[in-house]
């Protein structure tokens, strides 16, 4: 990536603002990078695609969010780097905390787990060789056939459904992916009917009960006691 085009693209306090936010790695959407740099969002996503088109974003569809994130680490490198020059802009904090932060341990996002629970679960699943990230889906090892099978899930059944089998969700709480499709609907499925979550009837908010804080550590080896 050509220096001078960098520094063209940076030198918009606006899109310096918010490829900042992005310099840890998370995925934010529009409308939270337009509230941290102090911008409209008609704003923001002129910006955001500028910075798409000159290779310094990546943006992903997750539903019907569009997230972005640094391009590569090449680019936090180069960023970080400019930063040390210029100093940092300032950004506001998050605006979603009072509603985010009851939500953040487990919640439901559509028919699968959300929240640092799910992140947890897709993590542990990755390390342990029960699933793979491949482009925009998991794909499930061998280990993880066997794995989800004795667990209870029917993974033939599952891959037949007329949707996506393991999609790569991007959590809104904690800009890290969890398991959606029709894998993360089973994984949640199967958790309930084991009593280890319970849910209220038009609420997003799960609660781990002690069997389940016991079952995802025996199982998983997850802490959900936090």
């Amino acid at each position: 990536m050509e220096l001078p085009k960098v520094v063209a693209l940076l030198g918009v306090p606006a899109r310096a603002a918010m490829a900042w936010a992005l310099v840890g790695g998370d995925a934010l959407p529009a409308s939270e990078l337009a509230y941290r740099a102090g911008v409209t969002p008609q704003t923001a996503s002129h910006h955001l695609a500028r910075m798409v088109d000159g290779g310094l974003l990546a943006v992903e569809r997750c539903l019907r969010y569009r997230y972005y994130r640094l391009a590569s680490p090449a680019v936090a490198e180069i960023l970080e780097n400019l930063m040390a020059l210029s100093g940092p802009p300032i950004l506001k904090n998050r605006p979603d905390h009072a509603a985010v932060d009851p939500l953040r341990q487990a919640r439901s996002c559509y028919d699968h787990l959300a929240g640092s629970l799910a992140v947890a679960l897709a993590d542990t699943l990755q390390r342990n060789g029960w699933i793979n990230l491949q482009e925009r889906d998991y794909q499930v090892t061998e280990v993880g056939e066997h794995g989800f099978a004795a667990f209870g899930l029917d993974l033939p059944a599952l891959r037949h459904q007329q949707r996506l089998f393991a999609r790569r969700c991007i959590d809104w709480s904690e800009r890290r992916p969890h398991i959606g499709g029709a894998l993360g609907a089973a994984l949640m499925t199967r958790f309930q009917e084991s009593g280890w979550i319970r849910k209220n009837p038009g609420d997003r908010k799960i609660w781990v009960s002690s069997a389940g804080q016991q079952g995802l550590w025996n199982t998983f080896g997850i802490d959900a006691t936090l």
